[in-house]
């Protein structure tokens, strides 16, 4: 399982951490892109080390100078993830802007997609935020939506990000087998008799 971690500049970047740690536990390859303002708040050393790989912050410096960046860390990725994602990126993302590392990365996807956002309240029932997030379902975006209780400045409301508990098994589920996917299955409750012969049931 290949998954890419996108950590954007949030105060709760430094639950991003124990995010990391859960999906390399479950065993995934995790690669981590983050915003420069994400740097600001947790270093890349430290998602470098849990991961095992290099951290992509900015499209030059580093990563493997002999490819693009933010194209060889979307390539042969199974799904990829934002946490957290600010008003910023998830307008950058609904717009296609692509003028960062992670912005460019999150274009460059062929594969599932789930951001986990994280921000004051009244940032996040602004209507352009709630219209952005519309735009990303629309594609097929997974938005795990935020929790409510005590935000970073000090208010109670709706916008501080999910548990990372919460994001991973959001993320997991896209790898459970799905055995009846697409099939129309009928449930009874209760026995049912056919005659097998005149005396016998």
């Amino acid at each position: 399982m290949k998954i890419m971690l996108g950590i954007t500049g949030s105060i709760a970047a430094y639950k991003a951490v124990e995010v990391l740690r859960k999906l390399v536990e479950a065993g995934a390859e995790v690669r981590v892109v983050m915003t420069r303002n994400a740097a600001r708040f947790v270093a890349p050393l430290t998602f470098q080390a849990l991961s095992a790989r290099p951290v992509l912050v900015d499209e030059f410096s580093g990563w493997d100078p002999s490819s693009i960046g933010h194209i060889a860390v979307s390539e042969g990725l199974d799904c990829a993830l934002v946490a957290p994602a600010t008003a910023n990126v998830i307008g950058k993302a609904a717009a296609g802007i692509g003028d960062d590392a992670l912005s460019s990365t999150l274009l460059a996807l062929d594969c599932p997609l789930l951001m986990a956002p994280a921000m004051n309240d009244r940032m996040y029932r602004h209507a352009a935020t709630q219209r952005n997030l519309n735009v990303l379902r629309e594609r097929g975006v997974r938005i795990v939506d935020p929790d409510t209780g005590p935000l970073a400045c000090g208010a109670e409301g709706c916008g501080r990000l999910a548990s990372p508990d919460r994001i991973v098994q959001e993320v997991l589920a896209l790898f459970a087998p799905r055995d009846l996917s697409g099939r129309t299955v009928v449930v009874t409750a209760g026995p049912t008799r056919e005659a097998v012969d005149a005396v016998r049931f």
